[in-house]
């Protein structure tokens, strides 16, 4: 497993940028880049429990180790969904949970600067590497209206 680092300007206010890409609908249309009927399920507060989904209810099961707004998100990873169970105890699984995914927000050049650091794992660089960009431009543009 290794961490990948994405980052980019947004021209909106820190508050803006943290809300539209946590909160529905917006979350669903960045995060489409990635799986087109991604949602999630659950709270982004610290120390709850929260399921990122497919279309067809697979995805992961995760847990937000540490969230101050408007400045700071980590997701702990812990599982995988399939069929409507969560999976955090088989081989495959501890072959790689727990991981994260970090969100830093910061002020920048009269807007802000968002940097990802995300753990990727199963093959997935490739994939990643090309579309966390892509889901960050898109985000980008919904924070700065030229969606």
């Amino acid at each position: 497993m290794n961490t990948q680092h994405f980052d980019i300007h947004i021209q909106a206010p820190r508050e803006r940028v943290w809300a539209t890409m946590l909160q529905s609908p917006t979350y669903e249309q960045w995060t489409s880049v990635f799986c087109e009927g991604s949602r999630f399920e659950g709270s982004w507060n610290a120390g709850e429990r929260i399921r990122f989904l497919g279309p067809n209810g697979q995805g992961m099961v995760s847990e937000i180790a540490e969230h101050r707004p408007a400045e700071f998100v980590s997701i702990r990873h812990l599982g995988m969904i399939d069929e409507g169970g969560e999976d955090t105890t088989s081989e495959a699984v501890k072959a790689w949970a727990p991981c994260h995914e970090n969100y830093s927000f910061t002020d920048e050049a009269g807007g802000t600067r968002l940097r990802v650091a995300a753990d990727v794992f199963g093959g997935h660089d490739d994939f990643m590497a090309r579309t966390w960009p892509l889901a960050l431009e898109k985000l980008k543009a919904l924070c700065e209206g030229t969606h």
